[in-house]
């Protein structure tokens, strides 16, 4: 994956396109339902519809709901373990990363360690966030130490003034964009809307790359056909989901076609 973020800013790059596996319920999560075979089927069905046209796919307990706000229980790593081993199988050589919701750093990194799984998002990496979880706080200094022991080569995609929440103190997104990757030592930045599904707003997008210069940007949520190429003038790439699903709902399975006709459309936007 850091060779994919390395890429980012030069003259014609293709953007990028990270691809989410949305999990289940998994065990222990009040939504589960008793078995993890529906789960893993659900995820290698997305993965493989995913890996017709996406540079990299990040894996996540989406279904998890309400989420633990720091440290996830034994047996959601166990079940990410085995459903990024699904997932890996179905992608080939593409870029595998994890997101352990809300914010579990460490567990994302010790699940990187043992699948071969290349970055990982973080959702509250530096700063500090009101969420409905509460007060969450980044760890920055703890993660960036882990990663050394555990996997020095996955690359950290962070997010600032992170979706689903507020951020605590009144610094401006540009500011917060920088510290993340000047002081988090983040490998790149993300930047969503409010909420799931949600775009960022353009002048937002905007500051966050007219304060990082061509460090690694991307949108981590509301990418679709009808604004990609109004947000990835201030982007590098996007993580997406929700539009790639059948009729653009959550909560269903991953479309191929959609997958295949954002890829034409983005590609056309390179140069």
């Amino acid at each position: 994956m850091k060779t994919l973020l390395s890429a980012c800013g030069t003259p014609g790059a293709r953007p990028l396109l990270v691809g989410v596996v949305h999990l289940l319920p998994l065990p222990g999560a009040p939504r589960h339902g008793g078995s993890l075979a529906p789960v893993l089927e659900a995820a290698r069905r997305d993965a493989a519809a995913l890996a017709v046209g996406c540079d990299a796919v990040v894996v996540e307990n989406f279904g998890d709901v309400p989420f633990h706000p720091r440290r996830v229980p034994a047996e959601t790593v166990a079940a990410m373990a085995l459903a990024l081993a699904a997932v890996g199988e179905e992608l080939g050589d593409l870029p595998l990363g994890v997101n352990v919701l809300r914010n579990d750093a460490a567990a994302a990194l010790g699940l990187c360690a043992a699948t071969g799984a290349s970055f990982l998002r973080v959702n509250v990496h530096t700063g500090a966030a009101v969420t409905d979880q509460g007060l969450i706080e980044g760890e920055a200094d703890r993660t960036l130490r882990e990663r050394a022991r555990l996997a020095p080569g996955a690359a950290l995609l962070a997010d600032v003034h992170v979706k689903h929440a507020s951020p605590l103190g009144r610094e401006p997104i540009g500011r917060a964009a920088l510290d993340t990757l000047e002081r988090g030592l983040a490998d790149a930045v993300i930047v969503s809307g409010h909420g799931t599904g949600s775009s960022p707003d353009l002048d937002t997008l905007a500051e966050v790359r007219a304060a990082v210069g061509r460090r690694p940007v991307l949108i981590g949520s509301g990418l679709s056909a009808e604004n990609a190429a109004g947000l990835l003038e201030h982007a590098d790439g996007a993580i997406v989901g929700t539009c790639l699903k059948e009729d653009g709902r959550v909560e269903r399975p991953v479309d191929p076609t959609r997958v295949r006709r954002l890829r034409e459309l983005v590609d056309g936007l390179a140069g």
